[in-house]
């Protein structure tokens, strides 16, 4: 079936509010940490989780609650691709301008940067920046978010930034320190401040920050975006075709909340995949089957090397990651897995665990000998997905 407007599934994209699902705990944590700035404090908080976790979407989904609630002005800023402080810094002040067009704070926005905001027909504002003044607004970021939280009083009790996928930041040696001196400064130097900074990443760049400059650990609260829960899983399932006015067999319903793996990147692909190869409302084990075998190869392109996904089209190396994926989903032990292969397969178990560690998707775990894991859920996830394809290239419901 096509996807209507309104589908609930949101593949690459935020997930509406409706459909944000078992993180009561964390979003009250953020919110806190908002509504602490609200009252002259200057906050941070590191939200850390697996690729595919929905970082982004709660990021998204708190700056809309305390924009509604808590009388605060927010701004998102993806930093996929920038890798350098006064790119970061323009990009901020530019999605800040851009995001608060047309909401109630826009005029006092727009009147902060003033002759530098251009009008560029359809698309929207922009803020006009050379390259001199990308530097200098780099050097005077404090004064600058003192002087706008100021601005926005008394209607907006203050500013949240996100600082979305802080990746490719995190590696340069200077983002650490300028983060840890920008909040001491507005905490010292200026009081009421009021700023909540959200980054948004991986936990192990929160920890190369925290080697280049150990009082990030201290800075910022860790906020732990966990996988969905089986029972998470199946309610967004359950609520989300409800809405589609469609009939999930119980065995169905299983089958994709198995193959999520608490993943919401994975749900939404799979939920999206089996609705398009859905005739009816009802579904038909054959429907189900040709939407996951579609959704893993969405899945497998979007976040798998081409290596990689050609390294696993090997027969014998499917028969290995089966046996990982079933089993031992988050790692295993060499030693341990060699006595479950059959003769073929224990001779090419070193070949492939060789190519994997190459391709990314193992590294040996320093805390059990001879030990393996996989760097992402995803990995074992979608390998559970790929190797129930049948020779048709369907996917094998059991």
């Amino acid at each position: 079936m096509e996807e209507p407007e309104s589908s609930p599934f949101r593949p690459g994209g935020f997930v509406d509010p409706e459909f944000f699902t078992g993180r009561d705990e964390q979003v009250e944590r953020v919110r806190g940490l908002v509504r602490s700035s609200t009252r002259g404090r200057v906050t941070a908080g590191f939200i850390t989780g697996e690729r595919g976790i929905g970082k982004s979407s709660m990021a998204r989904f708190v700056r809309q609650a305390v924009e509604r609630d808590d009388k605060v002005v927010g701004c998102q800023v993806p930093l996929g691709g920038i890798t350098d402080l006064d790119s970061m810094v323009a990009h901020t002040w530019k999605r800040l301008l851009q995001q608060s067009d047309r909401r109630p704070w826009y005029d006092r926005v727009a009147g902060f940067f003033g002759d530098r905001v251009k009008s560029v027909g359809a698309f929207g504002v922009q803020l006009a920046l050379g390259p001199a003044e990308e530097v200098d607004i780099r050097h005077t970021f404090v004064q600058s978010v003192h002087r706008l939280v100021k601005s926005l009083a008394p209607e907006r009790e203050s500013l949240l930034i996100i600082l979305d996928d802080v990746n490719g930041m995190a590696k340069s040696r200077g983002f650490a320190n300028w983060i840890k001196s920008t909040l001491e400064e507005l905490q010292v130097v200026h009081d009421n401040a009021r700023l909540c900074l959200l980054l948004v990443g991986l936990e192990e760049q929160r920890q190369l920050m925290i080697s280049d400059q150990p009082s990030i650990a201290r800075v910022f609260d860790p906020i732990d975006v966990a996988p969905w829960s089986p029972g998470e899983a199946t309610d967004f399932f359950r609520k989300a075709f409800s809405t589609l006015k469609a009939d999930l067999s119980d065995d169905h319903l299983t089958t994709l909340v198995r193959f999520s793996g608490g993943l919401p990147v994975l749900a939404h692909e799979i939920g999206a995949a089996v609705w398009r190869n859905a005739a009816t409302t009802r579904f038909t084990d054959a429907e189900v089957s040709r939407g996951m075998a579609e959704a893993a190869d969405f899945v497998g392109r979007k976040f798998l090397e081409r290596q990689m996904l050609h390294a696993i089209r090997s027969e014998r190396y499917r028969s290995i990651l089966r046996r990982i994926a079933d089993e031992k989903p988050f790692g295993f032990r060499r030693a341990d897995l060699m006595k479950r292969l059959p003769g073929r397969e224990q001779r090419v178990l070193d070949a492939f665990l060789r190519r994997m560690k190459k391709l990314g998707a193992l590294v040996e775990d320093p805390e059990s000998p001879g030990g393996y894991r996989f760097p992402s859920l995803l990995y074992p996830v979608y390998f559970a997905i790929e190797t129930r394809r049948t020779v048709a290239g369907r996917f094998s419901i059991d």
